[in-house]
Protein backbone atom coordinates (compact mmCIF):
# COMPACT_ATOMS: atom_id res chain seq x y z
CA UNK A 1 0.00 0.00 0.00
CA UNK A 2 0.96 3.45 -0.86
CA UNK A 3 2.48 6.11 1.98
CA UNK A 4 -0.69 8.26 0.01
CA UNK A 5 -3.03 5.56 0.17
CA UNK A 6 -1.77 4.88 3.97
CA UNK A 7 -3.65 8.71 4.81
CA UNK A 8 -6.71 9.46 6.87
CA UNK A 9 -6.80 12.82 6.79
CA UNK A 10 -4.81 15.56 5.17
CA UNK A 11 -4.84 18.96 5.59
CA UNK A 12 -2.98 21.37 3.04
CA UNK A 13 -1.83 25.30 3.09
CA UNK A 14 -4.55 26.03 5.59
CA UNK A 15 -5.46 29.62 6.60
CA UNK A 16 -8.29 30.82 9.16
CA UNK A 17 -8.50 34.35 9.79
CA UNK A 18 -10.86 36.17 12.03
CA UNK A 19 -11.10 39.54 12.25
CA UNK A 20 -8.38 40.41 10.00
CA UNK A 21 -5.88 38.12 12.11
CA UNK A 22 -4.33 34.81 10.96
CA UNK A 23 -5.08 32.04 13.99
CA UNK A 24 -3.74 29.39 11.50
CA UNK A 25 -1.68 30.60 8.22
CA UNK A 26 -0.52 27.92 5.71
CA UNK A 27 -0.37 24.59 8.18
CA UNK A 28 -0.05 21.16 6.48
CA UNK A 29 -0.05 18.03 8.24
CA UNK A 30 -0.78 14.90 7.60
CA UNK A 31 -2.22 11.65 9.73
CA UNK A 32 -1.96 7.87 8.83
CA UNK A 33 -3.49 4.40 9.37
CA UNK A 34 -2.66 3.15 12.58
CA UNK A 35 -0.06 6.58 13.44
CA UNK A 36 -0.22 9.48 15.62
CA UNK A 37 0.36 12.97 14.46
CA UNK A 38 0.85 14.77 17.26
CA UNK A 39 0.73 18.98 17.26
CA UNK A 40 2.11 20.95 19.46
CA UNK A 41 2.74 24.80 20.59
CA UNK A 42 2.04 27.18 22.96
CA UNK A 43 -1.68 28.29 23.75
CA UNK A 44 -2.80 30.57 20.99
CA UNK A 45 -0.53 29.27 18.32
CA UNK A 46 -3.26 27.80 16.29
CA UNK A 47 -3.80 24.10 17.39
CA UNK A 48 -7.23 23.52 18.30
CA UNK A 49 -8.31 25.35 15.24
CA UNK A 50 -6.16 22.93 13.29
CA UNK A 51 -7.96 19.96 14.69
CA UNK A 52 -10.84 20.92 14.59
CA UNK A 53 -10.92 22.05 10.54
CA UNK A 54 -11.56 18.00 10.36
CA UNK A 55 -15.06 18.18 11.77
CA UNK A 56 -15.23 21.03 9.55
CA UNK A 57 -15.57 23.55 12.22
CA UNK A 58 -14.22 26.65 11.76
CA UNK A 59 -14.66 30.21 14.29
CA UNK A 60 -17.68 32.44 13.72
CA UNK A 61 -17.16 34.17 10.47
CA UNK A 62 -13.75 33.15 10.01
CA UNK A 63 -12.23 33.71 6.09
CA UNK A 64 -10.96 29.96 5.26
CA UNK A 65 -8.82 28.95 2.81
CA UNK A 66 -7.12 25.84 1.98
CA UNK A 67 -7.80 22.18 1.77
CA UNK A 68 -8.67 19.59 4.40
CA UNK A 69 -10.07 15.63 3.33
CA UNK A 70 -11.12 12.91 5.40
CA UNK A 71 -11.37 9.62 4.64
CA UNK A 72 -14.72 7.89 4.51
CA UNK A 73 -16.01 7.72 8.06
CA UNK A 74 -16.82 9.84 11.01
CA UNK A 75 -14.10 11.55 12.72
CA UNK A 76 -14.42 11.82 16.67
CA UNK A 77 -13.52 14.29 18.68
CA UNK A 78 -12.22 14.51 22.22
CA UNK A 79 -12.11 18.77 23.23
CA UNK A 80 -9.76 20.11 25.61
CA UNK A 81 -13.06 21.13 27.32
CA UNK A 82 -15.19 17.96 27.89
CA UNK A 83 -18.06 19.59 30.15
CA UNK A 84 -19.13 21.97 26.80
CA UNK A 85 -19.64 18.89 24.64
CA UNK A 86 -21.61 16.98 27.38
CA UNK A 87 -25.51 17.78 27.68
CA UNK A 88 -25.80 19.41 31.18
CA UNK A 89 -29.32 18.17 31.61
CA UNK A 90 -29.05 14.64 30.82
CA UNK A 91 -27.04 11.50 32.72
CA UNK A 92 -23.90 10.39 31.48
CA UNK A 93 -25.24 6.67 31.03
CA UNK A 94 -28.41 8.41 28.46
CA UNK A 95 -25.22 10.15 26.17
CA UNK A 96 -23.62 7.59 25.45
CA UNK A 97 -26.87 5.36 24.59
CA UNK A 98 -28.19 7.46 22.30
CA UNK A 99 -24.97 6.49 20.09
CA UNK A 100 -24.89 3.04 21.16
CA UNK A 101 -28.96 2.84 19.75
CA UNK A 102 -27.62 4.16 16.64
CA UNK A 103 -25.43 1.33 15.53
CA UNK A 104 -28.15 -1.51 16.68
CA UNK A 105 -30.81 -0.45 14.34
CA UNK A 106 -30.11 -3.33 12.28
CA UNK A 107 -30.53 -6.30 14.72
CA UNK A 108 -33.81 -7.60 16.06
CA UNK A 109 -35.57 -5.13 18.82
CA UNK A 110 -35.25 -8.41 21.09
CA UNK A 111 -31.73 -8.22 21.00
CA UNK A 112 -30.94 -4.38 20.96
CA UNK A 113 -31.40 -3.28 24.72
CA UNK A 114 -28.00 -5.97 25.18
CA UNK A 115 -26.38 -5.03 22.34
CA UNK A 116 -26.34 -1.07 23.74
CA UNK A 117 -25.38 -2.41 27.00
CA UNK A 118 -21.97 -4.56 25.51
CA UNK A 119 -21.40 -1.88 23.48
CA UNK A 120 -21.35 0.73 26.05
CA UNK A 121 -19.43 -1.66 28.48
CA UNK A 122 -16.64 -2.09 25.61
CA UNK A 123 -16.00 2.14 25.37
CA UNK A 124 -16.27 2.32 28.61
CA UNK A 125 -14.06 -0.04 29.73
CA UNK A 126 -11.32 1.44 26.89
CA UNK A 127 -12.02 4.42 28.21
CA UNK A 128 -10.15 3.37 31.27
CA UNK A 129 -13.99 3.82 33.42
CA UNK A 130 -15.24 0.39 33.69
CA UNK A 131 -17.25 -0.41 36.70
CA UNK A 132 -18.87 3.03 35.90
CA UNK A 133 -22.59 1.96 37.25
CA UNK A 134 -22.90 4.90 39.88
CA UNK A 135 -20.80 7.40 37.53
CA UNK A 136 -23.39 6.62 34.87
CA UNK A 137 -26.17 7.79 36.47
CA UNK A 138 -24.08 11.69 37.45
CA UNK A 139 -25.14 14.27 35.31
CA UNK A 140 -22.13 16.24 33.69
CA UNK A 141 -21.68 18.57 36.21
CA UNK A 142 -21.04 15.50 39.21
CA UNK A 143 -17.95 14.52 37.36
CA UNK A 144 -14.46 15.64 37.74
CA UNK A 145 -12.88 17.19 34.65
CA UNK A 146 -10.87 14.21 34.11
CA UNK A 147 -14.65 12.02 34.18
CA UNK A 148 -15.80 14.06 31.64
CA UNK A 149 -12.65 13.50 29.63
CA UNK A 150 -13.33 9.98 29.68
CA UNK A 151 -16.77 9.99 29.22
CA UNK A 152 -16.15 12.08 25.58
CA UNK A 153 -13.50 9.35 24.81
CA UNK A 154 -16.09 6.59 25.22
CA UNK A 155 -18.41 8.50 22.98
CA UNK A 156 -15.56 9.28 20.32
CA UNK A 157 -14.69 5.35 20.80
CA UNK A 158 -18.74 3.97 20.66
CA UNK A 159 -18.54 6.29 17.30
CA UNK A 160 -15.76 3.83 15.71
CA UNK A 161 -14.55 6.88 13.62
CA UNK A 162 -11.32 5.82 11.27
CA UNK A 163 -9.66 9.09 12.51
CA UNK A 164 -9.92 10.69 16.46
CA UNK A 165 -8.88 14.11 17.39
CA UNK A 166 -7.86 14.05 20.76
CA UNK A 167 -7.31 17.89 22.15
CA UNK A 168 -5.25 17.96 25.50
CA UNK A 169 -6.53 13.88 26.35
CA UNK A 170 -4.58 13.81 29.55
CA UNK A 171 -5.27 17.19 30.49
CA UNK A 172 -5.97 16.90 34.75
CA UNK A 173 -5.24 13.27 34.85
CA UNK A 174 -3.24 11.83 37.57
CA UNK A 175 -0.20 9.79 36.70
CA UNK A 176 -2.01 7.01 36.98
CA UNK A 177 -4.45 7.38 34.71
CA UNK A 178 -2.08 9.10 32.17
CA UNK A 179 -0.49 6.08 32.09
CA UNK A 180 -3.36 3.98 31.34
CA UNK A 181 -4.75 6.75 28.74
CA UNK A 182 -1.61 6.19 26.62
CA UNK A 183 -2.00 2.19 26.94
CA UNK A 184 -5.34 2.84 25.83
CA UNK A 185 -4.19 5.21 22.90
CA UNK A 186 -1.94 3.12 21.78
CA UNK A 187 -4.55 0.63 21.94
CA UNK A 188 -6.69 2.36 19.30
CA UNK A 189 -3.76 3.19 17.18
CA UNK A 190 -2.84 -0.57 16.70
CA UNK A 191 -6.22 -0.73 15.63
CA UNK A 192 -5.33 1.05 12.32
CA UNK A 193 -7.47 4.64 13.99
CA UNK A 194 -5.13 7.56 12.89
CA UNK A 195 -4.96 9.64 15.91
CA UNK A 196 -4.18 13.51 15.61
CA UNK A 197 -2.83 14.72 19.27
CA UNK A 198 -3.31 18.50 20.23
CA UNK A 199 -1.01 18.26 23.66
CA UNK A 200 0.95 20.72 25.64
CA UNK A 201 1.89 16.89 27.52
CA UNK A 202 5.36 16.74 25.77
CA UNK A 203 6.01 13.12 28.07
CA UNK A 204 2.60 11.81 26.08
CA UNK A 205 3.63 13.14 23.01
CA UNK A 206 6.99 11.58 23.62
CA UNK A 207 5.53 8.38 24.56
CA UNK A 208 2.95 8.45 21.17
CA UNK A 209 3.46 10.30 18.68
CA UNK A 210 4.74 8.62 14.97
CA UNK A 211 5.02 12.82 13.85
CA UNK A 212 5.31 15.91 15.27
CA UNK A 213 4.20 19.26 13.83
CA UNK A 214 5.59 22.35 15.95
CA UNK A 215 3.56 25.54 15.54
CA UNK A 216 4.23 28.85 17.02
CA UNK A 217 1.89 31.92 16.27
CA UNK A 218 -0.35 29.96 13.50
CA UNK A 219 2.42 28.38 11.63
CA UNK A 220 4.50 25.27 11.30
CA UNK A 221 8.00 26.09 12.42
CA UNK A 222 9.18 22.25 12.46
CA UNK A 223 7.81 18.83 11.47
CA UNK A 224 8.95 15.31 10.80
CA UNK A 225 9.54 12.39 12.56
CA UNK A 226 8.85 11.86 16.44
CA UNK A 227 12.56 10.93 17.66
CA UNK A 228 14.19 13.87 15.02
CA UNK A 229 12.21 16.37 16.26
CA UNK A 230 12.82 15.50 20.10
CA UNK A 231 16.14 14.66 19.64
CA UNK A 232 17.67 16.97 17.05
CA UNK A 233 15.13 19.68 17.16
CA UNK A 234 16.25 22.24 14.21
CA UNK A 235 14.25 25.49 15.58
CA UNK A 236 14.92 27.67 18.35
CA UNK A 237 11.23 27.10 19.62
CA UNK A 238 11.09 23.64 19.37
CA UNK A 239 13.83 23.56 21.39
CA UNK A 240 13.06 25.82 24.15
CA UNK A 241 9.27 24.42 24.45
CA UNK A 242 10.82 20.45 24.83
CA UNK A 243 13.05 21.64 27.47
CA UNK A 244 12.50 19.30 30.55
CA UNK A 245 11.01 20.43 33.42
CA UNK A 246 13.40 19.59 35.53
CA UNK A 247 15.91 22.05 33.99
CA UNK A 248 12.69 25.25 34.10
CA UNK A 249 14.21 26.55 36.84
CA UNK A 250 11.14 26.75 38.60
CA UNK A 251 11.26 27.75 42.67
CA UNK A 252 12.11 24.87 44.99
CA UNK A 253 9.10 23.33 47.93
CA UNK A 254 7.54 25.94 50.02
CA UNK A 255 8.16 26.72 53.42
CA UNK A 256 4.83 25.49 55.68
CA UNK A 257 4.19 27.91 58.55
CA UNK A 258 5.24 27.84 61.90
CA UNK A 259 2.85 25.87 63.72
CA UNK A 260 1.47 27.90 65.82
CA UNK A 261 0.38 30.48 63.03
CA UNK A 262 -3.48 30.92 63.07
CA UNK A 263 -5.34 29.16 60.25
CA UNK A 264 -6.53 31.57 57.52
CA UNK A 265 -8.78 28.81 56.87
CA UNK A 266 -9.75 25.51 57.79
CA UNK A 267 -12.14 22.08 57.61
CA UNK A 268 -13.38 20.33 60.16
CA UNK A 269 -14.82 16.99 59.75
CA UNK A 270 -16.39 17.58 56.08
CA UNK A 271 -18.43 15.19 54.45
CA UNK A 272 -19.63 16.18 50.69
CA UNK A 273 -22.55 14.32 48.76
CA UNK A 274 -24.02 14.33 44.97
CA UNK A 275 -27.04 13.25 44.45
CA UNK A 276 -27.21 9.48 42.69
CA UNK A 277 -31.16 9.77 42.15
CA UNK A 278 -34.25 10.37 43.58
CA UNK A 279 -33.78 10.68 47.61
CA UNK A 280 -30.56 9.11 46.76
CA UNK A 281 -27.30 10.52 47.69
CA UNK A 282 -23.68 9.45 46.89
CA UNK A 283 -20.34 10.36 49.17
CA UNK A 284 -17.79 11.96 47.40
CA UNK A 285 -15.50 13.24 50.14
CA UNK A 286 -15.77 11.82 53.95
CA UNK A 287 -14.60 13.60 56.98
CA UNK A 288 -12.18 16.19 55.81
CA UNK A 289 -10.10 17.91 57.84
CA UNK A 290 -7.32 20.62 57.26
CA UNK A 291 -5.91 23.71 58.18
CA UNK A 292 -4.31 26.39 55.84
CA UNK A 293 -2.00 29.23 56.87
CA UNK A 294 -1.08 32.67 55.95
CA UNK A 295 1.42 32.17 53.01
CA UNK A 296 1.14 28.11 52.95
CA UNK A 297 1.46 26.39 49.85
CA UNK A 298 -0.84 23.56 49.91
CA UNK A 299 -1.39 21.10 46.94
CA UNK A 300 -4.10 18.50 47.28
CA UNK A 301 -3.09 15.57 44.75
CA UNK A 302 -4.90 11.99 43.91
CA UNK A 303 -6.70 10.19 40.73
CA UNK A 304 -9.22 11.61 38.83
CA UNK A 305 -12.96 11.48 40.54
CA UNK A 306 -11.30 11.54 43.90
CA UNK A 307 -12.38 14.36 45.29
CA UNK A 308 -10.20 16.84 44.46
CA UNK A 309 -11.85 19.44 42.54
CA UNK A 310 -15.43 18.69 45.48
CA UNK A 311 -12.82 20.10 47.76
CA UNK A 312 -11.70 23.18 46.22
CA UNK A 313 -15.66 23.92 45.70
CA UNK A 314 -16.58 23.54 48.96
CA UNK A 315 -14.11 26.21 49.78
CA UNK A 316 -14.75 28.58 47.62
CA UNK A 317 -19.16 28.06 48.21
CA UNK A 318 -19.54 26.31 44.78
CA UNK A 319 -20.67 23.25 46.60
CA UNK A 320 -23.15 23.57 49.03
CA UNK A 321 -24.05 19.60 49.57
CA UNK A 322 -21.55 19.04 52.72
CA UNK A 323 -21.65 18.74 56.50
CA UNK A 324 -18.78 19.77 58.50
CA UNK A 325 -17.24 23.42 58.34
CA UNK A 326 -15.44 25.77 56.63
CA UNK A 327 -14.16 28.87 58.70
CA UNK A 328 -11.87 31.72 57.35
CA UNK A 329 -10.20 33.38 60.06
CA UNK A 330 -12.11 31.37 62.70
CA UNK A 331 -15.88 32.50 61.83
CA UNK A 332 -17.58 29.85 59.99
CA UNK A 333 -18.39 30.51 55.78
CA UNK A 334 -21.81 29.67 54.76
CA UNK A 335 -21.93 27.06 52.02
CA UNK A 336 -23.25 28.76 48.98
CA UNK A 337 -21.36 31.49 47.66
CA UNK A 338 -24.85 33.47 47.17
CA UNK A 339 -24.78 33.58 51.41
CA UNK A 340 -21.02 34.93 51.40
CA UNK A 341 -20.34 38.60 51.95
CA UNK A 342 -18.23 40.37 49.24
CA UNK A 343 -15.54 40.14 51.38
CA UNK A 344 -15.40 36.75 52.08
CA UNK A 345 -15.99 36.14 48.53
CA UNK A 346 -12.98 38.04 47.48
CA UNK A 347 -10.67 36.45 50.32
CA UNK A 348 -11.21 32.44 48.77
CA UNK A 349 -10.66 32.84 44.71
CA UNK A 350 -11.12 29.93 42.75
CA UNK A 351 -9.65 29.01 39.30
CA UNK A 352 -11.42 26.78 37.51
CA UNK A 353 -10.22 23.53 35.81
CA UNK A 354 -12.59 24.48 32.41
CA UNK A 355 -11.52 28.72 32.67
CA UNK A 356 -13.76 28.82 29.48
CA UNK A 357 -17.13 27.82 31.34
CA UNK A 358 -16.24 30.46 34.32
CA UNK A 359 -16.12 33.51 31.34
CA UNK A 360 -19.43 35.45 29.85
CA UNK A 361 -19.47 34.94 26.26
CA UNK A 362 -20.72 38.05 25.22
CA UNK A 363 -18.28 40.55 27.51
CA UNK A 364 -14.73 41.10 26.78
CA UNK A 365 -11.86 39.76 28.73
CA UNK A 366 -10.67 42.77 29.87
CA UNK A 367 -13.79 43.82 31.00
CA UNK A 368 -14.96 40.53 33.25
CA UNK A 369 -11.20 40.72 34.94
CA UNK A 370 -11.72 44.32 35.77
CA UNK A 371 -15.61 43.78 37.11
CA UNK A 372 -13.72 41.69 39.73
CA UNK A 373 -12.43 44.45 41.55
CA UNK A 374 -15.49 46.85 41.11
CA UNK A 375 -17.70 44.22 42.55
CA UNK A 376 -15.74 42.62 45.17
CA UNK A 377 -13.63 45.18 46.28
CA UNK A 378 -15.42 48.73 45.13
CA UNK A 379 -12.87 49.58 43.28
CA UNK A 380 -13.06 52.81 40.76
CA UNK A 381 -13.58 51.40 37.41
CA UNK A 382 -10.56 53.33 35.61
CA UNK A 383 -8.17 52.57 38.09
CA UNK A 384 -9.64 48.48 38.02
CA UNK A 385 -9.52 48.49 33.95
CA UNK A 386 -5.67 49.77 34.11
CA UNK A 387 -4.95 47.14 37.02
CA UNK A 388 -6.72 44.05 34.98
CA UNK A 389 -4.47 45.17 31.89
CA UNK A 390 -1.38 45.18 33.83
CA UNK A 391 -2.56 41.94 35.42
CA UNK A 392 -3.17 40.41 32.04
CA UNK A 393 -0.10 41.58 30.82
CA UNK A 394 1.77 40.01 33.41
CA UNK A 395 0.54 36.40 32.55
CA UNK A 396 1.39 36.98 28.55
CA UNK A 397 -1.79 38.30 27.26
CA UNK A 398 -1.73 41.47 25.28
CA UNK A 399 -4.04 44.00 23.89
CA UNK A 400 -5.22 41.78 20.85
CA UNK A 401 -6.28 39.47 23.71
CA UNK A 402 -7.79 40.99 26.14
CA UNK A 403 -10.16 43.32 23.97
CA UNK A 404 -11.30 39.69 22.20
CA UNK A 405 -14.41 38.11 23.75
CA UNK A 406 -13.76 34.50 25.43
CA UNK A 407 -14.86 32.60 22.41
CA UNK A 408 -11.72 34.19 20.32
CA UNK A 409 -9.24 32.83 23.00
CA UNK A 410 -7.46 29.19 23.47
CA UNK A 411 -8.02 27.28 26.95
CA UNK A 412 -4.73 28.28 27.25
CA UNK A 413 -5.05 31.75 27.40
CA UNK A 414 -8.75 31.92 29.26
CA UNK A 415 -7.15 30.15 32.03
CA UNK A 416 -4.07 32.72 32.57
CA UNK A 417 -7.22 35.46 32.11
CA UNK A 418 -8.55 33.81 34.73
CA UNK A 419 -5.40 33.67 36.85
CA UNK A 420 -5.41 36.94 36.65
CA UNK A 421 -9.17 37.49 37.34
CA UNK A 422 -8.70 35.66 40.46
CA UNK A 423 -5.77 37.77 41.29
CA UNK A 424 -7.36 41.33 41.01
CA UNK A 425 -9.52 40.32 43.93
CA UNK A 426 -6.22 40.40 46.06
CA UNK A 427 -7.55 37.07 47.78
CA UNK A 428 -6.16 35.80 51.12
CA UNK A 429 -6.67 32.27 50.09
CA UNK A 430 -6.24 31.61 45.95
CA UNK A 431 -7.49 27.81 44.96
CA UNK A 432 -5.96 26.84 41.75
CA UNK A 433 -8.05 23.67 40.31
CA UNK A 434 -5.16 22.32 37.30
CA UNK A 435 -4.61 25.56 36.08
CA UNK A 436 -1.05 24.24 34.19
CA UNK A 437 -2.12 20.76 32.78
CA UNK A 438 -3.55 22.60 29.63
CA UNK A 439 -0.75 24.62 29.29
CA UNK A 440 2.71 24.51 27.38
CA UNK A 441 6.13 24.22 29.22
CA UNK A 442 6.84 27.45 28.34
CA UNK A 443 3.53 29.22 29.16
CA UNK A 444 3.66 26.81 32.71
CA UNK A 445 7.00 28.31 33.73
CA UNK A 446 5.95 32.15 33.22
CA UNK A 447 2.92 31.49 35.15
CA UNK A 448 4.46 29.35 37.95
CA UNK A 449 7.23 32.60 37.72
CA UNK A 450 4.21 34.95 38.62
CA UNK A 451 2.39 33.30 41.50
CA UNK A 452 5.66 31.93 42.82
CA UNK A 453 6.92 36.34 42.74
CA UNK A 454 3.09 37.22 44.02
CA UNK A 455 3.64 34.69 46.96
CA UNK A 456 7.51 36.98 48.02
CA UNK A 457 5.47 40.00 47.49
CA UNK A 458 2.05 38.71 49.61
CA UNK A 459 3.34 36.81 52.16
CA UNK A 460 0.04 36.58 53.75
CA UNK A 461 -1.50 34.74 50.50
CA UNK A 462 -2.21 31.10 51.14
CA UNK A 463 -2.36 28.93 47.61
CA UNK A 464 -3.88 25.85 47.65
CA UNK A 465 -2.59 23.61 44.23
CA UNK A 466 -5.28 21.23 42.73
CA UNK A 467 -2.76 18.76 41.12
CA UNK A 468 -2.04 15.38 39.10
CA UNK A 469 0.65 17.05 38.43
CA UNK A 470 3.43 15.54 41.40
CA UNK A 471 6.10 18.20 40.00
CA UNK A 472 4.01 21.09 40.75
CA UNK A 473 2.94 19.36 44.26
CA UNK A 474 6.54 19.24 45.13
CA UNK A 475 6.84 22.87 45.47
CA UNK A 476 4.17 23.20 48.03
CA UNK A 477 5.04 23.22 51.84
CA UNK A 478 2.36 20.58 52.35
CA UNK A 479 0.39 17.62 50.35
CA UNK A 480 -3.76 16.48 51.06
CA UNK A 481 -3.48 12.72 49.18
CA UNK A 482 -7.17 11.83 48.28
CA UNK A 483 -8.20 8.47 46.78
CA UNK A 484 -11.84 7.70 46.63
CA UNK A 485 -12.93 10.44 48.76
CA UNK A 486 -10.91 9.73 51.51
CA UNK A 487 -7.62 11.71 53.04
CA UNK A 488 -5.49 8.80 52.70
CA UNK A 489 -2.02 10.90 53.66
CA UNK A 490 -1.15 14.50 54.49
CA UNK A 491 2.16 15.85 55.62
CA UNK A 492 5.16 18.10 54.40
CA UNK A 493 5.61 17.86 50.29
CA UNK A 494 9.69 16.41 51.23
CA UNK A 495 8.53 13.64 53.13
CA UNK A 496 5.05 12.83 51.47
CA UNK A 497 6.43 12.67 48.16
CA UNK A 498 9.70 10.46 48.81
CA UNK A 499 9.29 8.32 51.12
CA UNK A 500 4.97 7.89 51.20
CA UNK A 501 3.39 6.02 53.92
CA UNK A 502 0.00 4.57 52.22
CA UNK A 503 0.36 1.93 49.20
CA UNK A 504 -1.60 4.56 47.10
CA UNK A 505 0.63 7.50 47.19
CA UNK A 506 3.28 5.19 46.72
CA UNK A 507 1.72 4.31 43.54
CA UNK A 508 1.37 7.85 42.70
CA UNK A 509 4.62 8.26 43.03
CA UNK A 510 6.42 5.73 41.51
CA UNK A 511 3.96 6.42 38.20
CA UNK A 512 5.10 9.74 38.21
CA UNK A 513 8.91 9.49 38.49
CA UNK A 514 8.60 6.43 35.87
CA UNK A 515 7.04 8.87 33.36
CA UNK A 516 9.73 11.02 34.17
CA UNK A 517 12.19 8.51 33.57
CA UNK A 518 10.74 7.37 29.96
CA UNK A 519 10.71 11.17 29.22
CA UNK A 520 14.28 11.32 29.96
CA UNK A 521 15.15 7.95 27.89
CA UNK A 522 13.07 8.89 24.73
Amino acid sequence: MSAAANVVAEVENLRVEVGGRAVVDGVSLRVRAGAVTALVGASGSGKTTTGLALLGAYPPQARVSGTVTVADGLVGHVPQHPAAVLNPVRRAGALLADIARTQVRHLPRRERSRAVEARMADALASAQLPDSGALLRRHPHQLSGGQQQRVVLAQALLLGARVVVADEPTTGQDALTKRRIVAELASVVRQGIGVLLLSHDLDVVRELADEIVVLKDGRVVESGPAGQVVQVPRHTWTRELFTPPEEDGNAGPGERPEPEADAVLEVRDLTAHHRGGPRRTVDVLRDVSLRIRPGERVAVVGRSGSGKTTLGRCLAGLHRTYTGVVRLDGAPLRRSLRDRTPGQLAAVQYVFQDAQASFDEHRTVLAQVARTAVRLRGADPADATARARALLAEVGLGEQHVRSRPGQLSGGELQRAALARALLARPRVLICDEITSGLDTVTRRGILAVLDRLLHEQPDLALVWITHDLGTAATAGHVVVLDAGDVVEQGPADRVLTEPEHPFTAALVEASAGRRAASRAG
